[in-house]
């Protein structure tokens, strides 16, 4: 039944941020072309539930050639690949508001782990694996904790955790967690995990 609810509470909320802002990610759209050059959106292959690879969208921040990334190393703040728009759109979240189309398809949903790049899943064991139960989300468990400024090992905890622990309540504590890490930085909440990480000891993330 939660689960239910889940998918309801996602495809009520994507329309009524999509439309209610429409012209203000039109005006993002324009600001995006006139600051710099290429497209306005960024669209790549990404794995989602039970490792069904769908195409994610999100407005684009980087530079034009920006695309190569390392694995488990997360684009920070000061990077100069990031457009003068983007650094604002990668601060506020907006960048990922186009994902709201993902979670109307069902392929995402509000809360879940980010979805990763296809080649991380060459590092995936069995326990990481587990992440990929559920649908990958605009922002999760790890997301509110520390995110980029977060081990690798320990994001992947945190994915784990929420796809073993889900609940509608927890969905609502990080929704609202977000709000806060939107308004005051991802730096702030580094030691204020919402779970407790030293007792997930379950599995073999390493």
């Amino acid at each position: 039944m939660q689960k239910i609810i889940k998918r309801l509470i996602d495809k009520l909320l994507s329309l009524i941020v999509l439309i209610l802002f429409l012209p203000v990610w039109f005006f993002i759209a324009i600001l995006i072309k006139v600051t710099s050059e290429g497209p306005i959106f960024f669209i790549q292959d990404r794995p989602g539930k039970n490792k069904k690879i769908f195409k994610v969208y999100k407005f684009r921040t980087m530079k034009i050639g920006s695309e190569e990334m390392i694995k488990g190393q997360e684009v920070m703040t000061d990077d100069d690949r990031i457009t003068s728009i983007g650094r604002f759109l990668r601060r506020s979240k907006m960048d990922e508001i186009p994902q709201l189309l993902n979670v109307l398809k069902g392929e995402m949903s509000i809360v879940g782990p980010r979805p990763e790049r296809i080649a991380s899943l060459e590092d995936y064991n069995d326990e990481i694996s587990k992440r990929l139960n559920v649908n990958p989300g605009l922002t999760g468990l790890a997301q509110v904790s520390g995110n980029i400024y977060l081990d690798l090992k320990d994001r992947y905890k945190l994915d784990v955790y929420y796809a073993e622990h889900f609940s509608l309540w927890l969905d609502i504590k990080i929704i609202f967690r977000t709000i806060s890490v939107v308004l005051f930085g991802e730096d702030k909440y580094v030691d204020k995990c919402l779970v407790d990480l030293n007792s997930l000891q379950r599995g073999t993330i390493s």
